[in-house]
């Protein structure tokens, strides 16, 4: 049952799924020709099409933008590089603006139009067409209930507080305005319509690509561990961490004869090696992020070259063959003095080489701008260095939402909220268990990311981290950090740290790493508990009298975060 206010109307004035076409501000115009609706719904192949439609408008480069900006551009991972347009110049100063595009959530729902109007008419296909049966529907309901529902985790992390619809726009006599419902009801809403239809999803598409192009069953379970882990809920997020594990592991004992060149067994969980034989590593990154549809990946966005479907996003704000350093860069202190052992990174982990590079004194971001990586890890040289790496002319790069590593970074965090206050001097079995499990599913990742030969290999010290909670939160941070990084995942985890500890304390401490200067400025615009979210696009609130700005802004086009 929706627990949010039943709203029969809605302000989602989008395009539907079936005709691809563009769309004005939310809640700003009148819905297609009806004409058009009457006689679409009619067969199993206009089902599948809309769906396809949602995918399409996911894959949007508005949509690919704003999850890698709302996600990257506010925390200590990126800084500004080449010719940086004004408005990330702003965001990254820390000056969100109603006028900005980033403020605008227009194309999230799009998407969340589409996939309500495939909720509103797959059942009716149903009785139509013989072809599409009652099993057929509910794989459609649920893939279509989690791609919206992704769309409206997005929105209220991003938003906090923002208009909830579960109804398509599809009569012009709708009323197009549309309250806010909170954060948390949210949250409890999408989690409930996931738990109830998660069980209906495909398991195993007979397309390889389509198992991690689409929704499966177990990309639901990664949402609804990231969904519990924001609500605070660590022994369900574990619960379905589990789950996803438990597949992963399965697999990998189904296949591991013909995968064992590739997938290895790092503690207890089957990663893709980094070093296949050799001296020679690279190729982790180039099976995630330049192949794509790994072992590891439960969900990403797919984009084909053979059919020009190019990533632009990355092109323009990570670089390309022909742009070496685009609008962001990484922030210095990730990558410099790794070979002193006091950076983000050490040497020997692959992932401070395949993340970015210095590029006349910037720190271009690689990860995603690069085909293919390889890298000489020989025992005795003088540090890792290039053998080949390819850098894309064009982006084809698929955009993950979802992968393997990031479920057990979420189990590890889950894990350490699990042990509850700790006593350094007086630490109980249970909770030791509990750090112990985060310690490996840390160390598994850190330790395929450091997987190369002779005495340079790198390993954690579980008595290193093992007596203190805010050393293990930290231990967990910083890894997800290196294994996540550019990939619209920081911002979001130092919010959700923010939120679970009642302030923004550590998130600014974090957050202002990055600044050399202005630091003081910096931590007095983030102080505020409601300015780690972006103010409500001014266009919004014109059209929608219910729609209040979020009051850590002023109202106007050009105002800053207030003190």
């Amino acid at each position: 049952m929706n627990r949010l206010q039943p709203y029969k109307t809605l302000g989602l004035a989008c395009c539907i799924g079936l005709t691809l076409a563009g769309c004005s501000d939310f809640l700003s115009i009148l819905p297609p020709n009806e004409i058009v609706l009457e006689n679409y719904w009619t067969a199993e192949a206009d089902v599948e099409n809309a769906v396809i439609g949602c995918y399409a408008a996911l894959q949007s480069s508005d949509c690919i933008g704003k999850m890698a900006a709302w996600g990257e551009i506010r925390s200590d991972n990126i800084v500004p590089g080449m010719s940086t347009p004004d408005m990330e110049t702003q965001v990254l100063k820390g000056n969100l603006l109603p006028s900005h595009s980033y403020s605008n959530w227009t194309p999230f729902y799009q998407v969340i139009n589409r996939c309500n109007t495939v909720l509103y008419y797959a059942p009716m296909v149903n009785q139509e067409d013989p072809n599409y049966t009652p099993s057929e529907l509910k794989a459609t309901v649920a893939e279509v209930t989690a791609l919206r529902n992704l769309c409206y985790f997005y929105l209220i992390r991003t938003f906090k507080d923002v208009p909830f619809v579960n109804q398509p726009s599809i009569d012009d006599n709708q009323n197009y305005r549309v309250p806010v419902s909170s954060f948390d009801s949210i949250l409890t809403v999408i989690i409930d319509e996931l738990e109830l239809v998660k069980d209906d999803a495909v398991r195993q598409y007979a397309n390889v690509t389509s198992n991690t192009a689409r929704i499966t069953r177990y990309s639901i379970y990664a949402l609804l561990a990231d969904m519990y882990l924001w609500k605070q809920d660590y022994a369900n997020c574990v619960k379905y961490c589990d789950l996803v594990i438990d597949h992963k592991i399965k697999r990998y004992n189904e296949e591991k004869n013909t995968t064992a060149s590739k997938v290895k067994l790092f503690g207890a969980y089957p990663l893709i090696s980094e070093q296949i034989g050799g001296n020679t590593t690279g190729y982790a990154y180039n099976e995630i992020f330049g192949t794509g549809h790994s072992f590891e990946s439960l969900f990403e966005l797919d984009f084909e070259e053979n059919v020009s479907i190019s990533n632009s996003f990355i092109s323009s704000y990570y670089g390309s063959n022909s742009t070496s350093v685009g609008y962001l860069s990484a922030a210095e202190f990730l990558f410099k003095d790794a070979s002193s052992g006091n950076s983000m990174f050490k040497r020997t982990d692959c992932r401070y080489l395949e993340s970015m590079e210095e590029s006349n004194g910037v720190y271009a971001i690689d990860k995603y701008t690069r085909l293919t990586v390889a890298f000489d890890n020989s025992p005795g040289t003088s540090g890792t260095t290039y053998v080949n790496a390819s850098r894309r002319s064009t982006s084809y790069a698929n955009w993950i939402i979802y992968r393997l590593t990031d479920v057990m970074l979420m189990k590890a965090e889950a894990e350490v909220q699990l042990a509850g206050v700790v006593d350094p001097n007086a630490i109980t079995p249970e909770q030791r268990a509990h750090y112990r499990t985060a310690f490996s599913l840390v160390s598994s990742v850190y330790n395929r990311a450091n997987n190369i030969q002779g005495s340079r290999t790198d390993t954690l010290v579980f008595n290193n981290f093992a007596n203190n909670r805010i050393t293990m939160e930290d231990l967990v941070l910083k890894e997800r950090q290196r294994e996540l990084l550019f990939e619209g995942k920081r911002w979001y985890d130092l919010v959700r740290l923010a939120r679970r500890e009642g302030n923004n304390n550590r998130l600014i401490n974090y957050a202002v790493t990055k600044y050399i200067d202005n630091q003081s400025a910096m931590r007095k615009k983030m102080n505020a508990p409601l300015a780690l979210y972006f103010p409500y696009s001014e266009s919004e609130l014109k059209v929608n009298p219910y729609l209040k700005q979020n009051p850590a802004y002023e109202t106007g086009s050009t105002t800053n975060i207030t003190d």
